[in-house]
């Protein structure tokens, strides 16, 4: 059934007029009245609707049953991903939602080849959103990630935070799988460098404010294969691929 992510308020028995883009891919679907699909606003749960009206560039539908089910994982994560090169954000974004990630700090570090404007800050997070609203839409999660502004990384490493935060580097002792195998599930941050990691100073400076260090193993990781890696190995200790 095809789903759809709506910003309103949703219940049974609403008539909702589809979003402009919503009703254009209803269209490229060739779906017809009387056609089921499944509506989620982000608030959790999902709503099974049938098509009511379809014009050219508009569509509606009639709610007529809700679900509570949830997609998400038995444990919070947020991803800090600092800036990478191209389109390789837009790439950890769309896998990171696949896997279950719930939050989204980008990071402007030392050795990040990006550097963003104001402007063109706001013309990412966009965009990006965009990016989180479809990949929920394809992997059946009702619930959309949170997207936090770009920041420095060190105004953000400094900053206090009620999750654990989790520095992924080469230089730890221990790997994640093992801290993992030996620790409750609970909410974490994973913190990942560019292209290049993060700098010695970088490092220094997230494990003076409480960060624990944790490396993915002999192997060194691409920026954009660290974070995801990192996520299905949580996944496979504390729940969430099952």
């Amino acid at each position: 059934m095809p789903r759809f992510y709506v910003s309103q308020p949703l219940a049974i028995g609403q008539l909702v007029t589809l979003p402009e883009a919503v009703a254009h891919h209803v269209q490229v679907l060739r779906l017809a009245e009387g056609d089921l699909i499944t509506l989620f606003n982000g608030d959790g749960g999902e709503y099974t609707a049938s098509l009511s009206e379809l014009g050219r560039r508009s569509a509606s539908a009639e709610i007529k049953a809700h679900s509570a089910r949830e997609a998400e994982l038995p444990f919070a994560v947020t991803l800090a991903q600092a800036l990478p090169e191209g389109s390789k954000m837009e790439w950890i974004i769309e896998k990171a939602i696949e896997l279950g990630v719930s939050g989204f700090q980008p990071l402007a570090a030392q050795r990040c080849v990006v550097r963003l404007s104001a402007e063109r800050a706001e013309k990412k997070l966009e965009h990006w959103r965009g990016i989180i609203v479809s990949a929920s839409e394809q992997s059946g999660r009702n619930r959309l990630a949170r997207l936090a502004p770009p920041q420095d990384y060190k105004q953000w490493i400094t900053q206090q935070d009620m999750h654990r935060r989790i520095i992924l580097t080469p230089r730890a002792e221990q790997s994640l799988a093992d801290w993992a195998r030996h620790q409750p599930p609970q909410a974490v941050t994973l913190v990942v460098g560019p292209e290049g990691g993060l700098s010695e100073q970088e490092e220094d400076l997230a494990l003076r404010h409480g960060a624990l260090p944790l490396a993915m193993g002999p192997r060194i990781l691409r920026t954009e294969t660290a974070a995801l890696a990192a996520v299905s190995v949580l996944s496979a200790a504390w729940g969430g691929l099952a």
